[in-house]
């Protein structure tokens, strides 16, 4: 897979920012199975810059493509693919339904392409310390267990790359690596890319780095 930024420049901006990024203005490539840490301060557009890849933000100038398909010209039903089948995603602000326990919010994914078993799905909620937790309600456990729960139903389909949206953040460093392990092994099984967006230079050693 390639995602291919051309100039992009998000809406609103400031000039201040653009300059300093190393992806506003520029021409980068992600390419099939790269890992690529995105970091800056907040507020600097590394929410933004995941949604514009996932199809949330269409207020850029410049030019995203997708497999060589500029993102202009994707319909919704194209995104409902790419989001099926080759874009997965933890979003910085989770999107859990509070109302539904933790394994219902990993199964309304898993039940799409049933891509994982019942029992690589305990296994990953053992592997991230939330056995336990399948039927508590996801508005009942803290921000760092709704992370685990978002990570599991995230790998819970079959993706060319996984874009994670500080999703790391509220979790200690023992944890963290934990998941990044978990994340890796799966992503590794499809040859698939990694994008991770982060205050801090988290993993930096094993990946490209990029100054939003």
């Amino acid at each position: 897979m390639e995602i291919k930024f051309s100039g992009v420049i998000p809406a609103p901006i400031p000039e201040k920012d653009i300059l300093q990024s190393e992806i506003w203005g520029r021409d980068i490539t992600f390419n099939a199975g790269e890992k690529t840490l995105i970091y800056a301060d907040s507020g600097k557009g590394k929410t933004t810059f995941v949604n514009i890849i996932f199809g949330n933000r269409k207020d850029f100038t410049g030019d995203l493509f997708i497999n060589g398909k500029n993102s202009k010209n994707l319909s919704l039903n194209d995104y409902s693919a790419l989001h099926k089948n080759v874009l997965s995603i933890v979003p910085q602000g989770l999107l859990l339904f509070p109302e539904l326990t933790a394994i219902e919010n990993i199964n309304i994914k898993n039940r799409i392409q049933n891509y994982q078993t019942a029992e690589r799905i305990s296994e990953m909620m053992e592997i991230l310390g939330i056995s336990g937790f399948e039927n508590r309600k996801a508005g009942r456990m803290s921000f760092g267990q709704r992370q685990r729960v978002a990570i599991v139903r995230a790998l819970c389909q079959s993706f060319e790359y996984i874009l994670l949206d500080e999703a790391f953040s509220h979790l200690d460093s023992t944890n963290t690596q934990i998941a990044w392990d978990l994340i890796r092994e799966e992503a590794g099984k499809q040859n698939a890319g990694i994008i991770l967006t982060s205050l801090n230079k988290e993993f930096e050693k094993e990946m490209k780095k990029l100054h939003v």
